[in-house]
């Protein structure tokens, strides 16, 4: 029998995982209502409506509560405020177009919005009503990015800040329609673009673009776990296996595809694990726990530098020394180890 073969498959016990930091929302999206008139200024108006800041890929958290970010059993909650402050620096703007808040949807009978401080504030004058309002809160507030807040937050307000980071690095990185070239506003109450037009008068909405992904947890006939190296990463760090969906492909064709590519393994029967966004900028991560049919690994040389088979005692005795440094605990990937080490690390 070779090192491949096995009469208990490695994969038979396999289940999907069962909590994702990223995947975690329970808010109801209310999609009905965005494109209603003025729904941004009636939500502003409403008691019960409660609003996050973001800046970018950060979200704001109590002051003083950032330095918590890392440490193990550390609570976070989002900074939150309620609408009324809000209502004069948005509510009747002159400006046609929606500001960068956005509806993120509601739950137990409260409405959720974030804004955008960054982009909001870009391009409005030193004294504008939003600009003191993001200079009050730079000084009330710490900052987090998205990784760091995730495995402290709540689940709820863990899914706020994902959609509300996604909807931002969207709109940040989007000014211009990528059809016509043409000025691009925010519509929908943050879920959408209204392109202006080209010399035309043509005008049309655009809708935020993702990039699905594949990452896998390979594993051979002894249930040994394959971690690799990219060439960009810093010494000492490994995870697993992935790679984009390209154009035309399912995902276990990508699976496949990707895991030939970069580590020279053929791929047997593969299980789903799940999913969880990915807002870095746009991805969707989709997990797989795979069984190679070979062992013989064989690098790249240009994405991959280095991969190794571990056992669980090779791999707690390379974490253990230092020699091997793993994902964070946001990442899909670490539920993936932590999966098939049988325990949290």
């Amino acid at each position: 029998m070779s090192d491949c073969e096995t009469v208990f498959s490695p994969l038979a016990l396999t289940e999907p995982l069962p909590f994702l930091p990223l995947a975690q929302g329970d808010v109801d999206y209310d999609t009905v209502a965005r494109p209603q008139p003025g729904l941004l200024d009636h939500l502003l108006e409403r008691d019960n409506t409660g609003v996050i800041l973001v800046r970018g890929e950060k979200v704001a958290v109590p002051k003083g509560k950032g330095a918590l970010a890392g440490r193990t059993g550390a609570g976070i909650r989002l900074a939150t405020l309620p609408a009324a402050y809000l209502r004069d620096p948005l509510t009747g703007s002159a400006d046609q177009f929606e500001p960068p808040c956005y509806y993120l949807g509601k739950a137990d009978r409260q409405a959720w919005l974030a804004l955008d401080l960054d982009l909001a504030c870009a391009g409005r004058a030193v004294q504008d009503p939003l600009r003191d309002l993001a200079q009050a809160a730079d000084r009330r507030f710490d900052w987090l990015g998205l990784r760091e807040y995730a495995p402290h937050g709540r689940p709820r307000q863990v899914g706020l800040a994902t959609c509300a980071v996604a909807l931002s690095v969207w709109h940040g990185r989007q000014a211009f329609c990528p059809h016509c070239g043409a000025p691009v506003h925010p519509c929908q109450a943050g879920w959408a673009q209204i392109c202006q037009g080209d010399a035309s008068g043509d005008q049309h909405t655009l809708f935020p673009r993702i990039e699905p992904a594949v990452i896998m947890a390979v594993v051979d006939g002894r249930d040994r776990l394959l971690l690799q190296h990219n060439r960009k990463w810093a010494p000492g760090f490994c995870s697993v296996t992935a790679g984009f969906v390209e154009a035309g492909e399912n995902l276990e064709h990508a699976v496949r595809r990707e895991t030939l590519e970069e580590v020279g393994l053929n791929l047997g029967e593969m299980r789903y694990l799940g999913s969880q966004p990915w807002p870095f900028p746009a991805s969707l991560m989709v997990a797989f726990r795979a069984r190679s049919l070979n062992t013989d690994i064989r690098v790249d040389g240009q994405e991959t530098d280095e991969a190794n088979w571990f056992t669980r005692e090779e791999f707690s005795a390379a974490l253990s020394s230092g020699r091997l440094r793993i994902p964070q605990t946001a990442s899909v990937a670490r539920h993936m180890i932590e999966q098939w080490y049988g325990s949290e690390l």
